[in-house]
């Protein structure tokens, strides 16, 4: 299966990546996982994107192609892949399509959801300095504020995740992003759920478009 997740940051497109990846045998190939490695590793393709990842923009579309391109020709992604956070732009798209061939993408989720419910879901996320372990302020809140349950470590709001960057990478998706959308929508591929609903549910109807689409291969 190749599939795509479409869907504004906190969307849960993550987390329903890694469930329906783990259920269908497929790598789950999340662009932002990838690109904060290349920083953190400092490489030329991570010094290229870190100046716009930190003011919420878009990485250019011929950094985030390449970089794409090399992953989905890799042995492991011979059978299937899950594409999170990537394409986000139509020349995105339209290189993907034509990097893809044939073997083209048979379902695209949309996650839809409300900008608002985003803000409160990102802006609440913590991580621990120094084992990552995740939490959120309502959600998930350590037990000793500010301290990781499993190491004792600092926990720390990512920069990424400050309520002005969270809005701009909200209004950067909207104008950018969208797009893609109505691309996917046109190809036949496109299905939307509604992302504000729980995890169970929001992976019932994620793995019902997958089936339904693996069935008319």
């Amino acid at each position: 299966m190749r599939i795509v997740f479409l869907g504004p940051p906190g969307a849960g497109k993550g987390t329903q990546a890694g469930r329906v990846a783990r259920r269908l045998g497929i790598p789950h190939v999340a662009t932002g996982d990838i690109l904060r490695s290349e920083v953190a590793l400092g490489t030329d393709l991570g010094r290229k994107a870190s100046g716009y990842m930190a003011k919420g923009e878009l990485v250019p579309d011929d950094v985030m192609v390449a970089m794409i391109r090399t992953r989905v020709q890799k042995e492991d992604c011979r059978s299937g892949f899950l594409l999170d956070g990537f394409p986000r732009t139509v020349s995105q798209a339209k290189a993907l399509d034509e990097a893809l061939g044939t073997n083209r993408v048979q379902t695209v989720v949309h996650f839809e959801i409300e900008d608002e419910v985003v803000v409160r879901r990102l802006t609440g996320r913590r991580v621990c300095s120094q084992c990552q372990a995740p939490y959120h302020l309502r959600a998930r809140p350590p037990a000793v504020e500010g301290v990781c349950d499993a190491c004792g470590g600092e926990i720390v709001q990512r920069e990424d995740d400050d309520e002005d960057l969270v809005r701009n990478r909200l209004r950067v998706y909207r104008e950018q992003t969208a797009p893609v959308i109505e691309h996917y929508r046109g190809a036949g591929s496109l299905v939307t759920v509604e992302a504000g609903r729980d995890i169970e549910s929001v992976e019932k109807f994620v793995m019902a478009a997958v089936e339904q689409a693996e069935g008319q291969e």
